[in-house]
């Protein structure tokens, strides 16, 4: 049944081939970086074919999983200096993340479309010792080829939502032998691994979350703390926002603005100047939510343009990727941006790493397990809509010593969580040594 299964799967993935290169291209006028060696999505490399099985294939399919490859790729290589990397993804930002990780003999190409011919030709073409996939990228033909490669393939800093496995069990004669093919898998919570022991997965390990080990850049931190105490008045940010809420957001400080007697100026919150600060989570979108602040009369002061300091605007619009840790330090409270819409939300630990106390929406199903630990940690709050978030910031700011408590949690909590990355290096041992 599963082989009748997939062979319909695989006539449907081969299918859609033209009309992924068709989106393809509508992506890459917006992202140049979409259009950028499509040929590999297909399993065509200008790569010179591996001869020996030495490569490890880590798959991080967009930008936050590559950040928490990097976070595994720095342990591994520390126990294994020699280790060389078939590095893949399946965003623009992602891949471009990923160059920054490469070293002297390793490789980065985008992720095979997971059709039967691709897959084949992926492994075929670079005979990966062992595959390691971050979070949740397993796909059905993908697998199959590795298994009929003799290619083990771990999940790591594995993580499934309640919505995901019912998705996954709608499709279970694809789902239930994607994931038993996996060799291992290392599950960031105990309700996680649950989750994919339900469909059949070999769970070996509960780890916690790799990026509780990271290290948010001290320089960004030294000089985001450095800008707001410049400021002298309070930063509130967006962080990573979707589409959708930054629209209600603006709606929201201009209503609070309007409505305070203090002075008509519109970055005036109960009485006390407020900065803003928007980082969208995708960067095509930087022009779409500046027009956005500027339709609701707001000005608008993009990072790229700063010379050396920021400029005074009614909305600062972090319009630059990997300074997240800069934009937490120079903000006293954040939003948590994918969690007023029901998207998932944004993982929330740099946030806490950099001691910036967090609020959340109702919808942070992606992330459920780390949410509740930081609510539960004083961290975070959670509130339900960008109405209530917006006032609760503004009550947080009112009360600097409430403030200030959220934050040292937001320190505790992040460091208190640390370990997942070491324990994931000693497992792999079974795999790496020798």
């Amino acid at each position: 049944m599963e082989d009748v299964i997939r062979k319909l799967y695989s006539l449907l993935m081969w299918a859609a081939q033209p009309f992924l290169r068709r989106k393809l291209q509508r992506r890459g006028q917006a992202e140049a970086g979409y259009l950028e060696a499509v040929d590999e999505r297909f399993g065509v490399y200008s790569q010179p074919a591996e001869v020996r099985p030495e490569l490890v294939w880590v798959h991080a399919v967009s930008l936050g999983e590559t950040r928490t490859a990097g976070i595994l790729l720095a342990a591994l290589r520390k126990r294994w200096p020699g280790l060389r990397v078939l590095l893949t993804h399946g965003t623009a930002t992602g891949r471009a993340e990923g160059a920054g990780l490469l070293r002297e003999g390793d490789v980065q190409v985008w992720q095979p479309w997971d059709s039967e011919g691709a897959a084949a030709r992926f492994f075929a073409h670079f005979k990966p010792r062992l595959g390691l996939l971050l979070e949740t990228e397993v796909w059905p033909n993908t697998m199959a080829c590795a298994q009929a490669q003799s290619v083990p393939v771990a999940l790591v800093n594995a993580r499934l939502s309640d919505k995901s496995l019912q998705q996954a069990t709608r499709i279970a004669p694809l789902s239930r032998p994607a994931y038993a093919r996996l060799s291992a898998v290392y599950a960031q919570s105990d309700n996680d691994a649950q989750r994919l022991r339900e469909l059949g997965a070999t769970v070996q390990g509960v780890f916690g979350n790799l990026k509780f080990d990271a290290t948010p850049d001290e320089a960004q931190q030294a000089q985001g703390r450095a800008w707001r105490r410049a400021l002298g008045q309070p930063v509130l940010m967006l962080a990573s926002s979707r589409e959708g809420e930054e629209d209600e957001f603006f709606k929201k400080i201009v209503a609070l603005a309007l409505s305070s007697r203090a002075q008509p100026a519109i970055n005036t919150i109960a009485g006390a100047h407020l900065q803003i600060l928007v980082v969208p989570r995708h960067p095509q979108r930087f022009d779409e939510v500046e027009a956005l602040a500027v339709k609701h009369g707001l000005s608008v002061a993009r990072r790229s343009a700063w010379n050396g300091a920021p400029q005074s605007a009614d909305v600062w619009l972090g319009d630059s990727l990997g300074e997240m840790a800069l934009y937490y330090a120079i903000s006293d409270v954040a939003l948590l941006g994918g969690s007023f819409a029901p998207l998932g939300g944004q993982n929330l630990i740099e946030a806490a790493a950099c001691g910036c106390p967090v609020i959340m929406g109702p919808h942070t199903f992606n992330f459920a397990e780390v949410s509740e630990l930081a609510e539960a940690a004083g961290a975070a709050r959670r509130v339900a809509d960008m109405d209530e978030a917006v006032r609760s910031a503004r009550t947080m700011l009112s009360r600097p010593a409430t403030q200030q408590a959220a934050a040292d949690a937001g320190l505790g909590f992040a460091t208190q969580h640390r370990g997942a990355a070491t324990n994931t290096v000693q497992a792999l041992a079974q795999f790496l040594d020798g």
